[in-house]
């Protein structure tokens, strides 16, 4: 009797259990889907059904691929024609579809498309409401850092990391600049012809001279190892961008080849930036001053905010969370600077008068002498263009945020579940923000500054707005000032009927053929 009892009431939790992850899984693919949807409709946006867990993904897979086919197409597009509809394709088509105020789907999750200058300020201020969305396993392998934490870790990152970014450090990695450019320079002064001209691709110049001033900067003397940990971010980085394109459910989790090697790449670097940093902490501690790299400030910085509360660690950060941050000093200081570069020069190339203009403005400032960081801080023009390269082709072509409660968001209220998106790129080309224009190379529009182009409105943010904007804006800003500078001193450069215009979507926003110029010795 008693084991008979015993076996029911087994079963009775066992049916128990099973009926509560019904009730879950049907809650997450159906329920909970279909009441956000209807909520969101109430309010007048507009979005195509909700499909079983798919949501959009298969429409959004498939027009990714046509895209990809006839891309090859695009070397018939010039630089001021829109690019929205070929790189942010599906959130481009949701809009045409059903108006901004819409709507799509990431699986069950339902984003809403916020394009309206004041409801993107609110998204920015209000960090505590509107959060980052949870990294997917896969993009965890990049790293997360300061970037993707919430809350009091956040805060106490910033405070940390800050001083590395502060303009008195940014001073010092100008001659780091200096030697890594000047290095390329030379390099493309060995290719030319004897006429003094030639044609290359920069872009594996750019991204090579980029990892190598990052490697610098970041690193100092350990620069040599930190450019492999870049080579093995790159390989990781295609790899997640591979699995990424893969819809089917689960798929990206299976123990394949490519997921075994992306596990051997972590292992890899999360060794080699633990070794470095070990060896740095030691010569600290032997009194040695290392505090001329983004490492050696950080760890400095660090240091003094543990000392400040009586040697308690808990307050600083652990040596597994710089390893984090050195991730994301590569990856973001990295890419951000070489695609800013490389659509500046492919923009320069297709328009010579702003090119003349911007070269006219660094020999005035500076001659034939090297750029300092005092002149780099009076170029209006060069700033004026790099400012509109980024209107035109922003690094990131959105931010996503998570919501977690019911929140107001201007005339919106939105539920929790909901994932809001600011499609940087969709509104830098938008026309009645920008005017008729506004697929078009003006950096004149930026002669007054940015509060002054914008009139005052969130519609210009490569870099994020608000408490969260990226700190390394600074970094990317002087550092592409120098390159630029250097270049234009030593070279004029011309699009190459080799060029095909295909920008795509990446990590960032790449020119997918390479940037093929003619470069002509000055």
């Amino acid at each position: 009797m008693e084991v008979s009892f015993t076996t029911a009431t087994c079963s009775l939790i066992m049916v128990s259990l099973v009926m509560l992850w019904a009730w879950k899984l049907l809650n997450w693919l159906w329920l909970s889907p279909k009441r956000l949807e209807r909520l969101l409709r109430a309010q007048g946006l507009q979005g195509n059904p909700y499909r079983l867990l798919v949501g959009d993904t298969m429409e959004m897979f498939k027009m990714f691929k046509e895209r990809n086919k006839c891309q090859q197409s695009m070397s018939s597009l010039s630089n001021d024609k829109d690019i929205a509809p070929h790189v942010f394709t599906f959130n481009h088509y949701i809009v045409q579809k059903f108006g901004k105020n819409s709507f799509l789907w990431e699986g069950p999750t339902p984003k809403v498309i916020i394009t309206n200058p004041e409801q993107i300020k609110e998204v920015f201020n209000r960090n505590n409401d509107f959060e980052k969305p949870k990294l997917s396993p896969l993009i965890k392998l990049l790293g997360t850092g300061l970037a993707n934490y919430e809350g009091e870790k956040w805060q106490k990152h910033r405070k940390i990391i800050n001083p590395a970014f502060h303009s008195e450090k940014l001073k010092i990695m100008v001659p780091t600049f200096l030697q890594c450019c000047d290095y390329m320079v030379s390099k493309w002064e060995g290719m030319l012809n004897s006429d003094g001209k030639c044609e290359i691709d920069v872009w594996p110049f750019l991204q090579n001279l980029t990892c190598d001033v990052i490697s610098r900067t970041a690193f100092g003397s350990s620069y040599e190892e930190g450019k492999r940990i870049f080579e093995l971010l790159k390989e990781q980085a295609e790899l997640v961008m591979k699995l990424r394109n893969i819809y089917i459910p689960g798929w990206q989790f299976l123990p394949t080849t490519t997921q075994r090697r992306m596990k051997a790449i972590d292992r890899d670097i999360q060794a080699s930036l633990k070794g470095i940093i070990n060896k740095r902490e030691k010569a600290m501690k032997a009194g040695q001053v290392l505090n001329n790299d983004l490492l050696g400030i950080l760890l400095e910085s660090n240091y003094k905010e543990i000392q400040e509360h009586g040697n308690n660690k808990t307050v600083g950060m652990t040596n597994q969370e710089v390893i984090e941050e050195c991730n994301a000093f590569y990856i973001a200081g990295q890419e951000t600077t070489s695609v800013l570069l490389v659509w500046t020069i492919l923009l320069l190339s297709r328009h010579p008068d702003w090119q003349a203009r911007a070269r006219d403005e660094v020999l005035q400032v500076f001659g034939k002498q090297k750029p300092d960081n005092d002149g780099l801080s009076r170029l209006k023009i060069v700033t004026m263009i790099l400012y509109e390269v980024l209107r035109l082709y922003p690094p990131l072509v959105y931010f996503n945020r998570a919501i977690h409660k019911d929140v107001k968001l201007g005339n919106l209220s939105l539920p929790a579940g909901v994932h809001v998106s600011l499609p940087i790129l969709m509104i830098h080309h938008d026309r009645d923000i920008w005017g008729d224009d506004a697929t078009e190379f003006k950096p004149d529009r930026f002669s007054e500054g940015v509060a002054k182009a914008t009139k005052g409105q969130v519609s210009f943010f490569p870099f994020g707005w608000g408490p969260r904007a990226c700190l390394g804006q600074n970094f990317a800003i002087l550092e592409a000032k120098m390159i630029l500078s250097l270049l234009l001193q030593s070279f004029s450069f011309e699009l190459s009927p080799a060029y095909a215009h295909a920008p795509i979507t990446v990590l960032t926003l790449n020119p997918k053929y390479g940037a093929h110029v003619i470069l002509h010795k000055l």
